[in-house]
């Protein structure tokens, strides 16, 4: 859904809330438009104490829980990094993913913070900060992991079924890993995932570690693990998954004021504290060597 300005906007102060059209902190949400005299967004963001994200309701990583209130990595680490900038209120609009940096570019909102993998092709309309996490391929297996499955390779030397998830790359790694195609299954949800291990009809699914820490934690009793996260490497080259926080190309003073205190959250260790609700983990904190330059570059 195209963002309508007002709709589905809310307001983060502390852990309060307010829906847009609302009265929060004695005054009246209004609904412009972000930053439309073509300023200094930095600067805006001190004067005014507030500052404009854009999610997309995608859980973990930025969405509005059941309470009505925007949570998620993304914004909590985007709330904790303002607060260091001296930028306590996070004013947050929903919009569809595919939607997210040409809102961004026609100034809906001074950043994206939903998770967005790094890429060549969004580097080109959007400027990235540095590395927020990385995220590598685990697999979900039953309690103990009785086969000792670890890698793509193990699901073909031991002549196993797997599950991927529809349209996600894990599909795409077992191929050109040499899993055969009668050993992939595809299934439309990560619940569906979840069912297809507990049933046995595959022994076990393929995702991202934090997708994986997710649902396991949103279902404690299901008899499965997480296996240790890792990135598989196709044709001697690393498939990195790194997401990060998005800006426009112009806005250097509030990428690189964002940058710094994201370093400092991630040096701390309070980045780990503030993630781990949302099944984040040490093991998704971006190594020195994984930059934003080269994500840009790769391909």
């Amino acid at each position: 859904m195209a963002d309508t300005g007002c709709s589905r906007r809310i307001f983060l102060k502390g852990s309060g809330y307010a829906a847009a059209g609302l009265l929060f902190g004695g005054s009246l949400v209004g609904c412009t438009s972000t930053g439309g005299g073509g300023g200094d967004p930095l600067e805006s963001a001190r004067q005014e104490g507030r500052v404009r994200v854009g999610i997309a309701g995608e859980a973990p990583y930025g969405f509005t829980d059941q309470a009505g209130r925007v949570t998620g990595e993304a914004p909590e680490v985007a709330r904790a990094v303002f607060r260091k900038m001296g930028i306590n209120d996070v004013e947050a609009t929903q919009v569809d993913f595919n939607q997210l940096i040409p809102a961004l570019n026609a100034r809906r909102f001074d950043v994206v913070a939903a998770g967005m993998f790094i890429t060549p092709q969004r580097c080109q309309n959007a400027a990235f900060s540095i590395p927020d996490y990385i995220a590598p391929t685990s697999f979900l297996v039953p309690r103990g992991n009785p086969e000792g499955v670890t890698r793509f390779e193990d699901v073909t030397r031991k002549n196993l079924r797997m599950a991927v998830l529809s349209g996600a790359v894990e599909k795409d790694y077992a191929a050109r890993l040499g899993v055969p195609e009668g050993q992939v299954q595809t299934f439309d949800s990560q619940t569906a995932l979840l069912q297809a291990v507990t049933d046995q009809r595959v022994y076990c699914a393929a995702l991202t570690n934090i997708s994986l820490n997710d649902l396991v934690q949103k279902n404690p009793g299901a008899p499965v693990e997480v296996t240790q996260g890792f990135t598989p490497v196709i044709d001697g080259k690393p498939e990195i998954q790194a997401g990060a926080f998005v800006f426009r190309r112009e806005d250097d003073s509030l990428r690189e004021e964002f940058n710094r205190a994201l370093r400092e959250l991630h040096d701390s260790g309070e980045w780990v504290r503030i993630v781990q609700p949302f099944g984040f983990t040490q093991e998704n904190l971006p190594p020195a060597d994984v930059t934003t330059e080269e994500l840009c570059a790769a391909g």
